[in-house]
């Protein structure tokens, strides 16, 4: 930890100043400065947080387990009494990302509408959202192993896929039809 002086030696005017990148915050135009070696500092902490993650995850779950019926961690061993149709860790961390993904996606693209002041993007995000309801029906059949008793989940996935498939249609030719309504003015 760095011990505070009355003398920065950076206002020293013998020595080199340091290169500082400027960024600006899209949302509220304010601007900060970092040096070149806080730009470092601040990527090389993202390197080693992320290698650290990799690793921790590696040594909780082990390299070899796929499936979320056996789990090792700290080199112990649980077992859990799931069916054989269970989704591994791997499968679900796909299923929940892709989710999150998609609200990430709904999101920016009204963000995108609102401040290109086009209203059909906004449409575009409504239209969205019958994919993303599929998408809950399929992380909750599968959250309950694909259970008989609801496979009606699996109808409404399929419903709403085609819904979402025509509303994301009808949304993406609203946004062209704009685009060429102001062209031509």
């Amino acid at each position: 930890m760095a011990i505070p002086t009355l003398i920065s030696l950076s206002k020293i005017p013998l020595l080199p100043q340091p290169k500082r990148t400027q960024f600006t915050l899209p949302t509220t135009n304010s601007k900060f400065l970092l040096s070149a070696n806080q730009s470092s500092q601040i990527s090389s902490a993202a390197t080693i947080l992320g290698v650290t993650g990799i690793a921790l995850a590696t040594l909780m779950a082990g390299p070899a387990t796929a499936n979320a019926s056996e789990i090792t961690i700290m080199g112990s061993s649980l077992q859990f009494n799931e069916p054989s149709n269970a989704l591994s860790l791997p499968t679900w961390a796909i299923h929940v990302s892709s989710v999150v993904e998609w609200i990430t996606a709904m999101a920016l693209v009204w963000q995108y509408g609102e401040k290109s002041g086009n209203a059909s993007w906004k449409g575009l995000s409504w239209g969205m959202v019958p994919l993303l309801g599929g998408a809950f029906c399929a992380c909750t059949w599968h959250f309950f192993y694909n259970s008989e008793s609801l496979e009606v989940l699996v109808a409404l996935q399929a419903a709403l896929t085609v819904l979402g498939n025509a509303t994301m249609c009808i949304a993406a030719f609203r946004i062209y039809r704009s685009q060429e309504q102001s062209n031509n003015l």
